[in-house]
């Protein structure tokens, strides 16, 4: 049986009086891919954000192989183990794709730059980027720019990938190219958290779906049962947001 990962126990997370994660538990195994779905401001992304040590959580806590990461004071370690991709890319204009995706791995973990630099290009290669090592950012489109920042990750060797909404900010053709560089990496095994509202991608990439509301997990089961057969009338009801009528 796959070993447990990733637990998350009773994350309450608030801003000021406003409480977004209220008791939120989820065991993540290796090698599993969880999706999140739910509405706009159930708390999804802020869910990834407590686990990358982005935001402070208010109660509860957040274990990495039965230890616990959220009270940790050097949240480097935390995000070389816990690699996150925004929708923002969060590329460096100045610095060309090839020197985006080393400079972490130099910096932060001080890998031989050599080495690093090898393992950037074959991965760059790999996402159909071999092209654009020496390019910068702004030469880029967005589909290019979210694969690089895909790459950049990678390069930490991260031991778990969240992904947060990374096709949002992309047009309806670069989607494609993301999502399938995603799906290529669930198949090789990694263990992923995504947060997105691509309903299919979600139910092609899944070993379960959670279904976030109001801070809680109301569903959290495999993406045949959520999408067939939805347990909860509020899951019923956004999954009829995604399916259109012509009335008569």
């Amino acid at each position: 049986m796959a070993e447990t990962v990733l637990e998350l126990q009773k994350i309450r997370k608030q801003f000021s009086d406003t409480v977004v994660l209220n008791g939120v538990d989820l065991a993540v195994k290796q090698g599993e891919v969880i999706v999140i779905i739910g509405p706009s401001g159930c708390g999804k992304s802020t869910l990834l954000r407590c686990i990358n040590g982005l935001e402070p959580i208010q109660g509860g806590q957040i274990l990495f192989y039965n230890e616990r990461i959220d009270t940790c004071k050097d949240l480097s370690l935390v995000r070389q183990k816990i690699g996150m991709v925004f929708q923002s890319y969060e590329l460096f204009p100045h610095k060309t794709v090839l020197e985006n995706v080393i400079l972490a791995p130099v910096k932060v973990q001080r890998r031989n730059k050599e080495k690093v630099k090898k393992e950037a290009i074959e991965l760059l290669e790999r996402m159909g980027l071999g092209q654009k090592i020496n390019s910068y950012p702004k030469e880029l489109s967005g589909g290019q720019k979210q694969r690089v920042a895909i790459a950049r990750v990678l390069c930490m060797h991260p031991q778990v990938l969240l992904f947060d909404e990374v096709t949002a900010a992309l047009d309806p053709e670069m989607v494609h190219e993301v999502l399938q560089v995603i799906l290529d990496l669930a198949q090789s095994g990694r263990t992923m958290l995504i947060v997105t509202h691509e309903m299919q991608f979600a139910r092609a990439i899944a070993d379960r779906i959670c279904f976030l509301e109001n801070g809680h997990i109301l569903e959290d089961t495999s993406p045949k049962e959520f999408f067939e057969n939805p347990k909860t009338e509020r899951a019923k009801q956004f999954l009829k947001t995604f399916t259109y009528e012509r009335k008569q």
